[in-house]
C-alpha cells in the first residue's frame, strides 16, 4: 500500500466530519421531492450559502421546460425547481466537472421526514444517502483543496440539479453544457454497496408515454364501428414484449384510458421504461418501436403519438473512464480503504455525463443503503472517509495525473 505523504496529509487534516454531518443533518431536514419547489428553492438558498465559501461565482439557473402526457393524452409542461451552479477558474488548462443532487423522492407530504440513530455509526434520515450526505462530501473535499492550494492548478465547475430522481430532464442540457471540455468528472451518489463499492458500467434508461386515439361506438348496436383503443394498448404491450432482448429489458407500466363497459373506448395511454445495456442495443429498440407503432396503427385502424424516449444514455466503461476508476482505487488504498466496483442497471447523471465523452465515477458520495425507501441511512464516519478519498483523487489529478 502506498503510503500518503506529507502533502497529501496535510491535505486531508482540515476535513472536519463535525461540520459534515451538521451539513447533511440540516439538509436533510428540508423536504425536497421534485415536485416539492417551495422545499427546493429553501434548499437552493442554503446550498448556495454553503458553496459561497468556494471561489467563484454561485449561480441558481432556471430548468429547461420539460412536458409530460396526461391520463387524458393531453400534453403539459411540468414545473422544476432551480439548478445550482458554481464555476471556479474556467481558463485552467484542465478543467474537472463535480455534480449532484439536492431533490429526493420523497414528496412533501412524505411519512419520512425525521431523522433517527439508528446505532452510533449508523443515521436513518431521508436524502442522507441520496444525496445530501455526498454534497457534503464533495463540498468539504473542495474546500479542503482550496485550502491546500493544489486549487490553483486546476478549474473546475460544481453542478447540483434539481430534478435527477425524475430523469434530469430539466437539467440536461445544462449537464451536457457543463461536461464540455472537461477532463474528469465526479459524481456523488451514495455508494452501489455499503462497503464503499463503486458503480462501474451502467446501463440507459428511457421512459416513454404512447397515446392512441381510436373511434368510440356502442358496445351492442355498432360495435364495427369503433376503434378500440385499449386493445391497440394492449397490443403493443404484447409487442413491446416481443421486442425485449437480453441487452434491453422492457417495463410495460400502466395503461391509463377507457369508458363505460358498453363504450368502444376511443383513447388510451400506455407508459413503458427500457433499459438498454449498449448503444446500440438503445438504437436497435428505437428502430424496433417505430415499426410497432405503424403496424399496430394499421391493424387496429387508430393514430399513436410517442411522447418520451432515453433520457439515460448507457454508461459503457472505456480505457480513460477505467483509468480514473483506477486512480480512486489506488487513492483509498492510500487510506486504508479497499475500493471495488461492480456493474450495475440503474441510471445517474453519470450516464448523461460519459455520454460527452468525459470519463466519470458517479458513485463518490457517502456509504449507505436502503435507499428510496423510509429505511435509507448514511454510514456516518464515511463522510470523512469520502470526503478524504475526493481530496486525494483531485490531487492527483491536479498535479497532472494522466488518464
Amino acid at each position: 500500500m502506498k503510503q500518503l505523504d506529507t502533502n497529501q496529509e496535510a491535505l486531508i487534516a482540515p476535513i472536519d466530519q463535525d461540520a459534515m454531518l451538521a451539513h447533511a443533518q440540516k439538509w436533510s431536514a428540508i423536504n425536497t421531492g421534485t415536485a416539492n419547489l417551495e422545499g427546493l428553492a429553501e434548499m437552493a438558498a442554503t446550498l448556495a450559502d454553503a458553496f459561497s465559501d468556494l471561489p467563484g461565482d454561485v449561480k441558481l439557473l432556471d430548468p429547461a421546460p420539460v412536458t409530460a402526457i396526461g391520463a387524458d393524452g393531453s400534453e403539459f409542461e411540468k414545473p422544476h425547481g432551480q439548478h445550482l451552479t458554481l464555476s471556479v477558474r474556467p481558463g485552467a488548462q484542465r478543467r474537472l466537472l463535480f455534480t449532484g443532487h439536492m431533490d429526493t423522492v420523497f414528496p412533501k407530504d412524505s411519512a419520512f421526514q425525521d431523522q433517527k440513530w439508528l446505532d452510533e455509526e449508523t443515521l436513518n434520515g431521508p436524502g442522507l444517502a441520496d444525496m445530501k450526505g455526498g454534497i457534503a462530501v464533495f463540498l468539504h473535499a473542495l474546500k479542503a483543496i482550496e485550502q491546500s492550494g493544489a486549487g490553483q492548478q486546476i478549474g473546475y465547475d460544481v453542478l447540483i440539479n434539481s430534478d435527477e430522481e425524475t430523469g434530469s430532464l430539466a437539467s440536461a442540457p445544462l449537464i451536457e453544457a457543463m461536461a464540455q471540455g472537461k477532463y474528469a468528472a465526479l459524481t456523488y451518489e451514495p455508494s452501489a454497496l455499503p462497503d464503499g463499492t463503486l458503480a462501474h458500467a451502467r446501463g440507459g434508461s428511457g421512459n416513454y408515454s404512447l397515446t392512441i386515439t381510436g373511434k368510440s361506438a356502442h358496445a351492442g348496436r355498432n360495435p364495427q364501428d369503433g376503434r378500440n383503443a385499449i386493445v391497440a394498448a394492449a397490443a403493443l404491450v404484447l409487442g413491446l414484449k416481443d421486442l425485449q432482448t437480453e441487452d434491453c429489458p422492457i417495463n410495460p407500466a400502466k395503461i391509463e384510458g377507457g369508458a363505460a363497459n358498453n363504450v368502444v373506448p376511443d383513447h388510451a395511454v400506455l407508459r413503458f421504461n427500457i433499459r438498454p445495456k449498449s448503444p446500440d442495443a438503445a438504437a436497435a429498440f428505437e428502430s424496433a418501436l417505430a415499426a410497432l407503432v405503424r403496424d399496430t396503427q394499421q391493424a387496429h385502424e387508430v393514430s399513436i403519438h410517442q411522447h418520451g424516449g432515453i433520457s439515460r444514455p448507457p454508461k459503457p466503461v472505456d480505457r480513460k473512464a477505467q483509468r480514473l476508476f483506477d486512480l480512486v482505487r489506488d487513492c483509498g488504498a492510500s487510506l486504508g480503504q479497499e475500493i471495488g466496483w461492480q456493474s450495475t442497471g440503474g441510471v445517474c447523471d453519470g450516464n448523461n455525463i460519459a455520454s460527452c465523452g468525459v470519463p466519470v465515477v458517479d458513485t463518490m458520495g457517502v456509504r449507505g443503503g436502503a435507499i428510496h425507501s423510509a429505511d435509507e441511512f448514511m454510514i456516518v464516519p464515511s463522510l470523512k472517509e469520502r470526503a478524504a478519498l475526493s481530496a486525494l483523487v483531485i490531487h492527483r489529478l491536479a498535479s497532472g495525473e494522466e488518464l
